[in-house]
């Protein structure tokens, strides 16, 4: 029977809330320490030339290299958000082999910039490799509904006969509709809705109200989910970090 610690988190772009100070190295230190064997990131910042003008410590490799270096044998990223002077998007760093990665644009206007990061990721346990996506879905509920729909007929496509599936990120879905949407139609379950009937609230991280935030599996059972909220996580992003044990079911 095989184990898996995941983590979903949205990093600010490396900056703490209000973007009041630089906090990708505080973050990198944190982040080690819930000792995660996937981690899917949002608001990774790729390339931000005046972030590294104005910041003498700001990293020299991309934010998704930089938190995964001597941490992370293997990481993935995919820009969504492109601009003159850099790029974000999303990332999966690994302990295990990702043997494919992809990135689908799902933007719904030009004023929001999403994708859907997919990866495959071979487990040394498990027959079949596990099917990752990292996920940070629009601020309407129209855009959100169509974006999941494009995340469904993906995973269908892609991840038939019940292969294990892992969905993390920041769904933006506070009225909880993505349960409807993607437990019905790719038989995944909500770690947290699992353990407490309900997503777990993760934003803002200083005293969490809204729930943001979400993982989904297939192919999985839970052993134990966590919100990490209060300080000193609320000084390095406005979101807290999501974690979860899995256990081969």
């Amino acid at each position: 029977m095989s184990t898996l610690r995941i983590c979903t988190y949205n990093i600010h772009k490396g900056f703490s809330q209000f973007n009041r100070r630089l906090a990708i190295h505080d973050l990198r230190d944190r982040l080690r320490l819930l000792g995660a064997d996937v981690v899917f990131l949002q608001e990774v910042q790729g390339m931000h030339l005046r972030h590294a003008q104005r910041h003498a410590d700001w990293p020299g490799q991309p934010q998704h290299e930089f938190l995964a270096r001597d941490m992370w044998q293997q990481s993935a990223y995919g820009s969504n958000a492109i601009y003159d002077h850099g790029h974000h998007g999303n990332a999966i760093l690994s302990r295990h082999p990702i043997l494919t990665q992809a990135n689908q644009d799902v933007s719904d206007h030009r004023f929001e910039s999403r994708g859907l990061l997919h990866c495959e990721i071979r487990i040394a346990e498990l027959d079949r490799p596990v099917h990752c996506v990292c996920v940070h879905l629009g601020l309407t509920a129209g855009s959100r509904r169509r974006q999941m729909a494009a995340l469904v007929k993906r995973m269908d496509e892609l991840a038939p006969d019940g292969a294990p599936l892992i969905i993390a990120g920041d769904f933006n879905d506070w009225r909880n509709h993505a349960d409807d949407c993607l437990t019905e139609q790719l038989g995944v379950s909500e770690v947290f809705t699992t353990f407490r009937g309900r997503p777990a609230r993760s934003f803002p991280s200083t005293l969490p109200v809204l729930r943001l935030d979400r993982i989904y599996v297939r192919g999985f059972s839970v052993d134990k989910a966590e919100v990490h909220c209060g300080t000193p996580w609320s000084q390095i992003s406005d979101h807290a970090p999501l974690t979860a044990q899995l256990r081969t079911s």
